[in-house]
């Protein structure tokens, strides 16, 4: 468990927490309980890595105010539109004997161990939290979940899940799915466009009998269906035979 030190907080106006922003703390207000609301503020360096990880809103913390030490639970963080930096926490205190709702993030363990995962399976996470009703002095950091003896499409629910200490899921209407084990991905070639496949086809196509071009004899020039003589065209005059007359009917 992580524990904090946090400094009272009696001036809220904005100026005042920029003021502290830019002593490198953090403005923060803690409720909860039977106790009143608490302004408080956090020294950024002391809490960054923590903020930065993804089990910071369901970890219980430690939180030190004037020397009186009590559980908390973070739960929600603001941070700055451009900079990205935090700039205000929500600390809610626990306490015991009442239930919290918290999201848990699912951890995967023994990936080697997995038969359809050796045999290019793929694992698909359908849920990489799961959201818990938890007592609040039983916190799981997260849900551990064992993919040994998972062969190509096994699906894992969260029925499989070995939850402790009267932790129970939220969604109870279902036995929903966390992961599978699915088959390998397949990546086809993207089908040609139908002009690119004409083109293509085009090429290297022998002409037809009649086409456009006719295939060239040996020694001899192509002839193109346009040039060629109809009804002797191109005969010279002179090689043209005089028409025979035919003898007159005798009447």
């Amino acid at each position: 468990m992580s524990n904090l030190k946090a400094i009272k907080r009696e001036n809220t106006s904005a100026g005042s927490n920029n003021k502290l922003r830019s002593e490198g703390f953090i403005p923060a207000i803690l409720y909860g309980g039977k106790d009143s609301n608490q302004n408080i503020s956090i020294e950024k360096k002391d809490i960054k890595n923590l903020i930065n990880s993804d089990t910071f809103l369901s970890k219980v913390l430690e939180l030190e105010i004037d020397g009186k030490k009590e559980k908390v639970i973070p739960r929600d963080v603001s941070f700055h539109v451009v900079s990205e930096e935090p700039i205000h926490i929500d600390f809610m205190r626990i306490v015991t004997g009442k239930k919290i709702i918290l999201e848990i993030p699912v951890k995967f363990i023994n990936h080697p161990d997995s038969p359809g995962l050796k045999r290019g399976g793929v694992l698909n996470i359908v849920r990489r939290k799961v959201e818990l009703k938890c007592p609040a002095e039983n916190i799981p950091d997260e849900i551990i979940v064992d993919l040994s003896g998972t062969d190509i499409g096994t699906s894992i629910k969260i029925s499989s899940v070995k939850l402790e200490g009267n932790v129970s899921p939220t969604i109870t209407d279902r036995d929903f799915v966390i992961a599978t084990v699915a088959s390998p991905t397949v990546i086809k070639e993207p089908e040609k466009p139908a002009e690119e496949t004409a083109a293509e086809g085009a090429e290297g196509e022998v002409p037809a009998e009649g086409g456009a071009e006719a295939a060239t004899k040996e020694g001899g020039d192509a002839v193109k269906k346009d040039d060629k003589t109809k009804d002797g065209a191109d005969k010279k005059p002179e090689d043209k035979k005089p028409a025979e007359k035919k003898p007159a009917e005798k009447k």
